[in-house]
């Protein structure tokens, strides 16, 4: 129940928007903020990873796989 522009732009969904596309989609308000909140984190890590030299440093700083295990 989320309009297009509202898709594109979740930054600017206000409360009383928040409380339609809860009802709308079956959920309560806090499933919708926390959902804007999860994409909204989303954004930025992918928006580091648009960015060569962000991405390597951020791999740098991951685990590494044990051998065999892929």
């Amino acid at each position: 129940s989320m309009t297009k522009f509202e898709r594109e732009n979740p930054d600017s969904i206000q409360q009383s928007r928040r409380l339609r596309i809860a009802k709308g989609s079956g959920n309560k308000i806090e499933e919708v903020t926390k959902l804007i909140k999860q994409f909204e984190d989303m954004r930025k890590v992918m928006k580091q990873f648009s960015n060569p030299a962000a991405a390597a440093k951020m791999m740098r700083g991951m685990p590494k796989m044990p051998q065999g295990k892929m």
